[in-house]
């Protein structure tokens, strides 16, 4: 190996690293796996190569410096390890800031005393691993302590109206719509994580009140435990932008 050429490998190395990183993370959506299948992978695997990649990097940087090899290869071991330290940037936030700590449920909704219930999507749908059954008390009260904020939307718009605003929020935030009923004021969808390619499915209802009328929403992950406050983000960013 010529030790002018180590800035090259480094970054060779690097470079390949960036590239099984992030087909992991994406691999799902090209078709390729399941989005469980490159989570996994990811989680088992992504810190290896941001180490493998340090590691390459720094040797190269001090052979290059120790054997004066030129700006070149200085520059590329650099580079290379700016996106090792890229691969590992996960990691690193976890362990510098301060992590929020989310219960371990997938199942959320802006009305736990009532949960909308899904008629069009079931429990055989693609990939589901969990029901669409709600889980009662024991969720609610997880939910009522980790998302308080998560609540009906209330509009002064007519149901009609509010309706068709629901649905162009929807669409608007990607979900693809599965079933829409305008008599009965709902409609199903389902949207997708943007990191891994996990589905989770929503319902929206539209009811009255005397003066306008009220929204709820239900998401619900297809596999897992937890859902890291996916679902919640998901309700909450609907909430304000139909409030918008």
């Amino acid at each position: 190996m010529q030790k002018s050429n180590i800035g090259n490998i480094a970054l060779i190395v690097a470079i390949v690293a960036v590239l099984v990183a992030a087909l992991m993370v994406f691999g799902s959506s090209l078709g390729l796996w399941e989005p469980i299948v490159g989570f996994i992978a990811s989680r088992n695997y992504n810190n290896l190569l941001g180490y493998v990649v340090v590691v390459v990097a720094l040797v190269a940087l001090v052979i290059t410096l120790v054997t004066n090899s030129g700006t070149k290869g200085k520059v590329k071991s650099i580079v290379a390890l700016l996106l090792g330290m890229g691969i590992l940037s996960p990691s690193i936030i976890a362990m510098v800031g301060n992590p929020v700590k989310y219960p371990p449920i997938h199942d959320i909704t802006t009305n736990i005393q009532s949960p909308p219930q899904f008629e069009f999507l079931t429990d055989s749908r693609i990939g589901a691993k969990n029901t669409l059954v709600y889980g009662g008390e024991d969720i609610a009260a997880q939910q009522r302590q980790a998302f308080p904020n998560i609540q009906p939307i209330t509009s002064d718009l007519s149901v009609e109206a509010a309706y068709q605003k629901a649905l162009t929020v929807a669409k608007t935030m990607g979900w693809t719509i599965v079933h829409q009923d305008p008599k009965a004021l709902r409609f199903e969808s389902t949207a997708t994580t943007p990191f891994f390619n996990f589905a989770d499915d929503v319902v929206v209802v539209v009811s009255t009140l005397e003066r306008g009328s009220r929204i709820n929403l239900r998401s619900v992950s297809r596999i897992g435990k937890g859902d890291a406050g996916v679902n919640a983000k998901r309700i909450q960013e609907f909430s304000q932008r139909f409030s918008q």
